[in-house]
């Protein structure tokens, strides 16, 4: 017998020794027993330890209270209290015992007293706040917040500490406050305001914050008008709901009161230009000249305001005669006013744009250009767009020796960088025009071959539609008759383009080109502002060439078609999901599952 029990403690021993590897520290082995949940077992080590090693209290204290002994545990908090004096979130562990033991009013009472006592010292208000906070224990952390704010009589506030505890708890409308009333005393801040708050909004699925944000403002501006900040906060919101209308308004007040001279009026023009917000853009350009000639920003805003009436009226598709002729009369009469130098130049390059391409006047506009090309002055690369622009209305007017020209020596001249592989693209894309289809593919080879740099999508679907209509067929007739309407389509004649794709595919109904003919179609009615036509033609080549490399495309377009054009939410989004569930590989996807997630309203970091 006493043989076996021998036997039983030797193997005890070997056992432990097996599980403690030589060299282990009892806080190694209180922490290695605690992880594998026998607390039972660690409570020794975490005993051992604790007297040389402070940091193993939290873990030796869970043990305790894991294994329901809270007498230990309570000399334990007292323990640490006598050690660390100045820390009173070690008290709050107490309510945890206090709580694992059912004494939930206890624990409670405990709470407010700690509240109640605090010292007025931020440090100890934040390490009791945290305290809950990492209990998510929000509604006494907010007591703490609040009663730190009242005994250090405003010498720091927990604005950003309070805003976040309110948020986490849903009371959106005192989290806002904070957020707004911080910037009164601290208009520093004002970044870092509008940060948390765009991400605030970002994850708002009801909307109701920027209602929130906007109603305190309003509030706060009615009692407080003299302070600039909220007004800027208000105008921030504006812009992030995309209300340009209502920033506007905003705007111009900001500018009156700070003296901007129309510089934020010129900021908000372009981006409710690039949203186009034509209305709101207009406008702001306008109250710029309205400050008079002598301004500062004059000359900008008057080349402004007549770049967006031209991107109103040719972007539309929908234009009359007389609305291009009021526009050429408005060109020329700012030009005639202005001036013709190197600060008016851009305003020349659009000028002759509209001259050749919409009203027909390519001599004009190659004056234009050449007389712009002349000024003194100009950088480089706008000479350079000047000459891809001229280069362009070369080809538009048949001039098509001249425009190889001209492609390249930008090409030439930039070699190394965008203007110059944008000008071999132009290039290779006359080729195209011109029939010349083994000179273009080899163009844009070299395009491709430059894997260091950046390729236009443009490029790459040229060199694509040359390979495949030219590797397979021995005759390339449908192909030149393609080209010949993308050519009348570049030069903006609508209708010969429109007749000679029809022709097309009468001629050649089961050619490899049929959905490219639809999808240039569809492109073609879009622009003309015919987006019924143009959804119907989209859909006709994703029904019909699914499996084909435009099937992609031609979906994503119909649903960006429907979603910001035809303003049908519930259909583009459907779109948007087959795209993701047909065409998971789609260069798309990553833009249609954002614009699905937004329309279904799912939070987007």
């Amino acid at each position: 017998m006493n043989r076996f029990l021998v036997l039983v403690l030797f193997l005890v021993v070997c056992i432990r020794a097996a599980q403690a590897q030589p060299g282990q520290t009892n806080t190694e082995l209180a922490n290695q027993y605690a992880s594998t949940g026998e607390c039972d077992k660690a409570v020794v080590y975490f005993e051992k330890a604790y007297d040389q090693d402070l940091s193993v209290y939290q873990g030796f204290l869970t043990c305790l209270i894991k294994i329901k002994d809270y007498e230990r545990a309570e000399k334990l908090i007292r323990k640490q209290q006598k050690r660390i004096p100045q820390d009173p979130s070690i008290r709050v562990d107490l309510g945890d015992v206090l709580t694992d033991q059912g004494q939930a009013d206890k624990a409670r009472k405990l709470y407010l007293d700690l509240i109640k006592d605090l010292k007025a010292d931020i440090n100890q208000v934040n390490l009791l706040a945290n305290a809950f906070n990492k209990r998510q224990m929000f509604e006494y952390s907010i007591q703490a917040y609040l009663q730190g704010r009242n005994i250090l009589n405003g010498t720091y506030t927990f604005s950003f500490e309070l805003a976040d505890a309110y948020g986490r708890v849903g009371n959106f409308t005192e989290m806002v406050n904070e957020y707004i009333t911080l910037l009164e005393t601290n208009p520093g801040y004002m970044a870092n305001v509008q940060t948390i708050l765009q991400n605030k909004i970002a994850n708002d699925l009801t909307g109701g914050l920027n209602d929130l944000i906007r109603q305190a403002l309003l509030r706060k501006i009615q009692k407080q008008p003299d302070v600039i900040h909220y007004s800027e906060l208000l105008y921030w919101l504006f812009l992030q709901e995309k209300d340009f209308e209502s920033a506007f308004l905003q705007a111009k007040g900001l500018d009156k009161r700070l003296g901007e001279e129309g510089e934020r009026l010129l900021e908000l023009g372009r981006t409710s230009l690039s949203n186009a917000d034509f209305t709101t853009a207009e406008n702001c350009f306008r109250y710029v000249i309205d400050l008079g000639k002598d301004a500062p920003n004059y000359l900008t805003g008057r080349m402004e305001l007549i770049n967006a009436t031209n991107e109103r009226i040719t972007g539309s598709g929908n234009y009359s005669a007389s609305d291009l002729l009021r526009l050429e009369s408005d060109y020329e009469a700012a030009l005639n006013e202005l001036g013709r130098s190197s600060s008016t130049a851009p305003l020349l390059r659009s000028y002759a744009h509209l001259k050749a391409f919409f009203l027909f006047k390519s001599e004009e506009a190659i004056a234009i250009l050449n007389e712009t090309l002349e000024l003194p002055n100009l950088r480089p690369p706008f000479k350079a767009e000047c000459k891809l622009e001229l280069a362009d209305i070369y080809v538009f007017d048949g001039q098509v020796w001249d425009a190889a020209l001209l492609y390249g020596q930008v090409d030439k001249d930039f070699k190394n960088d965008a203007l110059g592989r944008e000008a071999k693209y132009r290039n290779a894309r006359l080729s195209y025009f011109m029939g010349e289809f083994d000179w273009a593919k080899d163009q844009l080879n070299v395009l491709k071959a430059a894997t260091s740099q950046l390729i236009s999508n443009d490029a790459l679907s040229l060199a694509l539609l040359i390979t495949d209509n030219t590797n397979l067929d021995t005759t390339t007739e449908a192909l030149l008759m393609y080209a010949r309407a993308d050519l009348l389509d570049f030069q903006n004649k609508d209708s010969l383009s429109l007749m000679t794709l029809d022709t097309l595919l009468l001629q050649f109904p089961e050619h490899t080109l049929t959905d490219e003919v639809l999808f240039k179609k569809a492109s073609i009615r879009r622009s003309q502002g015919r987006y019924e036509a143009a959804a119907l033609l989209y859909q006709e080549v994703v029904e019909k060439f699914g499996q084909d490399i435009l099937a992609d495309d031609a979906l994503f377009q119909l649903a960006d078609l429907v979603q910001n054009r035809m303003q049908d939410k519930e259909r583009a989004m459907k779109l948007y999901e087959e795209l993701l569930t047909k065409y998971p590989g789609s260069l798309y996807t990553v833009d249609a599952r954002k614009r699905f997630r937004q329309l279904r309203g799912d939070k987007l970091n």
